[in-house]
C-alpha cells in the first residue's frame, strides 16, 4: 500500500520537525496520516523500522535531486555546479540529509545503525529500508558514480574516466565543506568553477 506508506512517512517527517524523535509517538504518526495504527505497524514493524524507512526515503530523495541536476541542460561544469548547489540546499533544508552527508546525528534525530537490521517484513520497501543505510562515504561514492555515468554517456565527447571521477569527487567534497562552512557571497558555483580542471572563466 504505497500511498499509505508515503502518508505515514510524511507524517513522521512532519512530526520530527516539531519534536525530537524520542518524543514522536507511533499513535500520533498514524493519526496525523489518517491511517490506522495497525497499518503503521504492518508497514514498518515498529518505531525502529519507521526510522530506517524515513532515513532511506530522505537518502533516496537526495539522490533523485542529484540525478535531476545531472540531467539538466548545460556543459559538465554547469551540471556539476548544479549538483554542488543541490547538495548544499538539501543539507540546509533537511536535517536528515545533512546527517546522512556528514555523519553528525543530533539527539533530535533518529539515528538508525548503518548496518542492516534483521528484517522479517513482508513489505518489499521495508525490507529495503531494513538493509544497510548509506554512510557519508557511501553517499559520496554514489553521487560521484552517478556524475561519471551522466557525464560520460554515449554521444558525449570522450573523457578520461579517472580524471572525471576525481573532478566529481572534488566537487562533492567541496559542497560538503560548504555545508559545514557556508561559502559566503561568492557561492558554491564560483568555488566549483575555480577548482574544476579545464574551466574557462566567462
Amino acid at each position: 500500500m504505497p500511498a499509505a506508506r508515503e502518508s505515514l512517512l510524511e507524517a513522521a517527517y512532519t512530526a520530527l520537525a516539531r519534536r525530537p524523535w524520542s518524543a514522536v509517538r507511533m499513535v500520533d504518526v498514524a493519526a496525523a496520516a489518517g491511517i490506522s495504527r495497525q497499518t503503521l505497524y504492518n508497514e514498518f514493524g515498529g518505531k525502529d523500522g519507521l526510522a530506517r524507512a524515513l532515513v532511506r526515503r530522505e537518502a533516496d530523495g537526495f539522490l533523485a535531486g542529484v540525478d535531476r541536476a545531472l540531467a539538466a541542460a548545460g556543459d559538465p561544469h554547469e551540471r556539476l555546479t548544479a549538483v554542488a548547489e543541490w547538495t548544499i540546499v538539501a543539507a540546509r533544508d533537511n536535517a536528515l540529509v545533512k546527517a546522512l552527508l556528514t555523519g553528525c546525528w543530533s539527539e533530535w534525530l533518529p539515528a538508525p545503525a548503518p548496518a542492516a537490521a534483521r528484517s522479517v517484513s513482508a513489505v518489499p520497501a521495508q525490507r529495503r529500508a531494513d538493509g544497510p543505510l548509506p554512510s557519508p562515504a557511501d553517499l559520496l561514492a554514489l553521487v560521484r558514480d552517478r556524475a561519471v555515468a551522466a557525464l560520460s554517456a554515449p554521444g558525449r565527447p570522450p573523457v578520461d574516466t579517472a580524471d572525471l571521477a576525481g573532478a566529481c569527487e572534488l566537487v562533492v567534497r567541496l559542497a560538503l565543506s560548504c555545508v559545514a562552512a557556508p561559502p559566503g557571497e561568492r557561492g558554491v558555483g564560483e568555488l566549483v568553477r575555480a577548482v574544476l580542471p579545464g574551466h574557462r572563466p566567462a
